[in-house]
């Protein structure tokens, strides 16, 4: 068993809350944003890349995303990506350039983002709360290897509670903020 890192502990927390945003920026809004097409893998040249590798991704408009593709021959393969992605985004194909208008948001489709906005959010909690469940265990390892005495662990799973409630509250807050921003509230 490890040794008790609060630090380390801190640090995987982080990248849940960090995991947490990334998902939420994907999430569509009714806004245009390149945050929605991070996910996308586009099958080119034998293998899956991201979209971001092969092609240049921009907003020229609020309504509108613009997915500049570098190579000609990957256009139709980005293009299908885009169309596989479940996004209900469907590109114009302009030659190189594909344009994506951004439609209006059903308020079907918006209950449905805001359900998986919870969902991403409830993820992240589930994995702060196993970064906790190590640090407890890493705790009690430690005092039964008489390295740490009773009231040490006591003292350190307090700090470590108060941690992880700290984390679970920066993904409730980022959560709620994506769905207003989802439900137009």
């Amino acid at each position: 068993m490890a040794k008790y890192d609060k630090a380390d502990l801190e640090r995987r927390m982080k990248g849940a809350i960090e995991s947490l945003k990334g998902d939420l920026s994907g999430l569509r809004t009714g806004r245009a944003n390149t945050a929605l097409l991070d996910p996308i893998m586009v099958e080119v040249y034998g293998s899956h890349m991201p979209l971001a590798q092969v092609a240049t991704v921009s907003v020229p408009e609020p309504r509108l995303i613009s997915v500049q593709v570098w190579d000609k021959a990957n256009v139709t393969p980005v293009e299908k990506a885009i169309r596989s992605a479940g996004l209900g985004l469907n590109p114009i194909n302009d030659g190189n350039t594909l344009r994506l208008p951004i439609p209006d948001l059903t308020e079907e489709r918006r209950k449905e983002l805001a359900k998986l906005a919870s969902k991403y959010a409830e993820s992240a909690r589930v994995a702060i709360r196993n970064v906790r469940r190590d640090g407890m265990d890493a705790l009690k390892a430690d005092e039964n290897k008489k390295e740490i005495s009773e009231d040490e662990r006591k003292r350190a799973e307090t700090e470590l509670q108060k941690l992880t409630d700290d984390y679970i509250k920066q993904a409730d807050e980022a959560a709620s903020a994506k769905e207003k921003e989802i439900l137009g509230k």
